[in-house]
């Protein structure tokens, strides 16, 4: 069973903690995440039909102890407009130059986010999880998920000159 629930999410949750920590990290993580996972196993609530949110949750914690590495990597994305974490040598030739300025900024908004903000903006996002699972998977009220999700909305708007964040990464996908 749990071997099922690992091949079922580990590629998933590996893609999310390479977007957020780089590739070198991310099997660690992410081994670490269903190391946890296994021990923790019986208190798992049997009632949620899906362990996606209670992953996502180990993985956010365990992300959150490289907070500073995190920072450190948008800062640098703001600085060169070159994204070591998500993209090859190849596809940082291809970029236009449109979508990696919107990627420095984006970065930069990112940046200046608190931790929690930034884990609900990510894990809604680029986890595709819903408020609920968020509130799940962070242990916090859903009524945190939305207050966190919006002043996180309004900071990276803000940042991006009242351009919505969702429009520029899906023009800087394209590029």
């Amino acid at each position: 069973m749990f071997a099922t629930l690992f091949d079922r999410h580990a590629p998933e949750l590996h893609r999310y903690v390479t977007r957020r920590l780089g590739d070198s990290i991310a099997d660690d993580i992410v081994a670490d995440t269903f190391l946890a996972a296994f021990g923790k196993r019986g208190r798992y609530d049997v009632t949620r039909p899906d362990a996606r949110p209670w992953l996502y949750g180990i993985a956010a914690n365990l992300v959150g102890k490289h907070r500073r590495a995190e920072v450190r990597a948008y800062r640098a994305l703001a600085r060169t407009g070159v994204d070591e974490v998500a993209e090859s040598y190849a596809d940082r030739v291809d970029a236009s130059v449109t979508a990696s300025a919107a990627r420095r900024e984006l970065a930069g908004a990112l940046a200046t986010l608190s931790g929690g903000d930034r884990d609900v903006l990510l894990l809604i996002a680029w986890a595709d999880l819903s408020y609920d699972e968020v509130a799940h998977a962070l242990s916090i009220p859903v009524g945190t998920v939305r207050s966190r999700l919006h002043r996180a909305r309004k900071k990276t708007r803000a940042a991006l000159g009242g351009a919505d964040p969702t429009a520029i990464e899906e023009e800087a996908d394209r590029g």
